[in-house]
């Protein structure tokens, strides 16, 4: 019989909570879910007054630890080692993979133009940096934060993204991570702008239009703003009638 030491565990936090031995997913209740979520998001050991105050914020000390040692209690019944807990700290037990640690990585990679990313300009890299934390748990202030942390480091790797495969001729992987960026921030231009690049140099002129108006009508629509000035001289103007 193999031993959770040599079995693989993933955690799996972009696209909702999922806990995985080998391929067969672990049944929790929410409240360990929510323990490892958040042990997993903070990366290191955290003091359990810490995690009992953070995750219970309105509860009484004694009823914040009450409720700590029941989702401890939980996260045990799982049948597999999930948490290193002492008297004073706990943590995420550390032979469990987690996705958006790996995702995170990634995305610092292309952000750091001195860096080759050739090995992760794939669908992967792609699906992780379109996919949001959690997306179903926005009912506490320390989800909403790290949700908005990811949500703003994955836009700026999209984009990186876009204009890497751009520079290396893969246009159609660029358009690609160009889109996933637009539907992840639709207003947001610099997506837009790395979308238009790449159908530009695939010589996709009527693509480039098209996206540079449904851009004008986004921000019309929800802003009532004009695109930028560099945006809109990226494409020649249409001839006048």
């Amino acid at each position: 019989m193999r031993t959770d030491v040599t079995q693989i565990v993933t955690l799996r936090l972009l696209k909702g909570f999922t806990l995985l031995v080998e391929d067969d997913p672990v049944t929790l209740s929410f409240s360990a879910q929510r323990l490892l979520a958040f042990l997993a998001l903070q990366d290191r050991p955290r003091t359990r007054t810490y995690v009992a105050r953070t995750l219970w914020p309105e509860a009484t000390t004694s009823r914040a630890n009450a409720n700590l040692r029941s989702s401890l209690w939980r996260a045990s019944r799982s049948g597999h080692q999930v948490i290193d807990a002492s008297v004073h700290e706990m943590a995420l037990a550390g032979n469990i993979s987690v996705d958006i640690h790996d995702a995170v990585a990634r995305a610092h990679r292309l952000l750091d133009k001195s860096c080759g990313c050739d090995d992760i300009l794939d669908r992967r890299t792609r699906d992780d940096l379109s996919a949001d934390l959690l997306p179903e748990w926005s009912d506490n202030e320390w989800v909403l934060i790290e949700q908005e942390q990811y949500h703003q480091l994955r836009l700026y790797a999209l984009e990186a993204m876009a204009k890497r495969l751009t520079t290396a001729g893969r246009h159609g992987e660029a358009v690609a991570a160009g889109l996933a960026a637009v539907r992840a921030e639709p207003l947001r231009e610099s997506a837009h702008r790395v979308l238009i690049d790449a159908h530009l140099a695939a010589g996709n002129r009527a693509a480039a239009r098209h996206q540079y108006e449904q851009c004008r009508g986004t921000l019309l629509e929800e802003l009532g703003l004009e695109p930028s000035e560099s945006l809109r001289h990226l494409l020649p103007h249409p001839t006048a009638h």
